[in-house]
């Protein structure tokens, strides 16, 4: 399968139909290493566009992002915070390895506060609605790029 070049619009619902987002992405190379594919289920249903294809892409929670964990809710000191935080509010955490973290701040208490690690789109049935504006073969080059490149493209 050849990886290709595509540019498309693209709406994100949960299952029951509500609009989580509506996305314009430009030049996105699919995917060409199942193992560096953020959602794998939604880099299978992008192969093979052509220009003015539309499709529904449906991924069940545990093959997006997986089932909402509460072992991944956990309480962190408030002394430790540089600035005042707000419940439903996303910060960012180095651990003490170096590693930054990526929270939503879901509970306030006295000298604690409750930060959620959970995607949050975790436990989410998504459907991917598709339209395929522009799509051609990726060069050689462009695949080579991809290859050597450890960062991987997130679409949501």
């Amino acid at each position: 399968m050849i990886p290709q070049v595509i540019s498309f619009n693209c709406i994100l619902k949960n299952s029951s139909g509500r609009l989580i987002s509506t996305t314009y992405n430009k030049d996105v190379l699919t995917s060409i290493n199942k193992d560096k594919a953020m959602l794998l289920g939604l880099a299978r249903g992008l192969q093979n566009l052509q220009t003015g294809d539309k499709r529904k892409i449906t991924l069940k929670a545990e093959e997006a992002y997986g089932f909402y964990d509460p072992k991944k809710i956990i309480y962190y000191p408030k002394k430790r915070m540089l600035k005042e935080v707000k419940v439903g509010e996303i910060i960012t955490i180095i651990g003490k390895s170096g590693t930054a973290r990526i929270y939503k701040v879901v509970t306030l208490q006295a000298d604690m506060i409750g930060l959620d690690a959970n995607h949050p789109l975790a436990g989410q049935d998504l459907v991917f609605e598709i339209e395929t504006l522009a799509a051609r073969d990726a060069t050689k080059e462009e695949i080579e790029a991809a290859s050597n490149d450890l960062s991987a493209q997130l679409l949501h």
